[in-house]
């Protein structure tokens, strides 16, 4: 581990930290309690800053939606000092004003997982962290301005329902979904969300929008092939938004409530907590 904090993190996919001007590139391996996290994680300055980068199916596309280790990933990242966490990955619309081709940076989760750990606390301590407003606000409006100085189309807002996979939404699920007011699918944001809050991260979405689902009827069918030669394309505009965030957030310290969201989230006796839980989990505690 490196004894100099990064306190910038991307989970996304492996080419993010291809990008031309990444110095000092260099791996990093971590073991978690939770095991081990999806690859190695990626260290390298962005306009000076230092940033973790962590693919999160791993290289080479090697974990679907539900094998991937989410708490390993998001402890390692905590191991390492990361404050501040942007996930990139891909999504299909749910809305007619949302195109393939712009970037929704949600403000709002449904999780409709089935088989997922969403939480690090168990085996003899419990939390209730509070998850009303799942994405950090200040975050997610400096990515957005990020993505629009970058040149993207930004759309501020909206809830991302995420669903187990890895197989793709039959219609009648998709016509369901767009009836209960969501806006945009996917398979990642949670538990990644949940977990980035029980770690005192500031977590927010770069969601690539590759399709319309199956929806719409005038679009062409989703396949593979699709998602990945749109979200390939947005490749350089996700790279050019990294840099510039990392300069803002370098420049500033973010003023919400995220690093403390354990505070009054431990609702267990502390005299019948586990001394080996208590050991395994001491590095999420808030230290203020």
């Amino acid at each position: 581990m490196n004894s100099e904090p990064v306190r910038i993190g991307v989970i996304g996919g492996s080419g993010l930290y291809q990008m031309e001007g990444l110095a000092h590139l260099r791996e990093v391996c971590l073991s978690t309690p939770f095991g081990d996290p999806s690859d190695v994680i990626f260290i390298g300055d962005v306009e000076g800053v230092p940033v973790a980068f962590l693919p999160r199916h791993g290289r080479g596309h090697i974990h679907n939606p539900t094998e991937v280790p989410y708490r390993a990933n998001i402890f390692a990242l905590k191991q390492l000092g990361v404050q501040q966490l942007i996930s990139v990955s891909a999504c299909g619309s749910l809305r007619e004003h949302l195109h393939p081709g712009e970037i929704v940076v949600p403000d709002q989760l449904f999780d409709f997982t089935k088989r997922r750990n969403s939480s690090f606390f168990e085996t003899g301590w419990v939390a209730h962290v509070s998850v009303a407003e799942p994405f950090c606000n200040d975050l997610s409006a400096l990515l957005a301005d990020a993505i629009s100085a970058a040149g993207g189309v930004a759309h501020r807002g909206g809830t991302f329902i995420t669903i187990e996979g890895p197989r793709f939404s039959t219609k009648g699920e998709s016509y369901v979904y767009r009836s209960w007011g969501m806006d945009i699918i996917g398979m990642t944001a949670s538990p990644e969300a949940f977990l980035a809050r029980e770690a005192g991260m500031c977590y927010a979405v770069m969601a690539h929008i590759t399709d319309y689902d199956v929806w719409h009827e005038s679009a062409e069918a989703v396949t593979v092939e699709m998602v990945v030669q749109r979200l390939n394309k947005n490749v350089h505009l996700a790279q050019e938004t990294l840099r510039r965030l990392a300069r803002r957030l370098a420049a500033r310290d973010l003023t919400c409530a995220c690093s403390q969201a354990l505070a009054d989230a431990l609702i267990t006796a502390p005299d019948r907590i586990p001394p080996e839980t208590r050991a395994r989990l001491n590095l999420l505690l808030p230290t203020s």
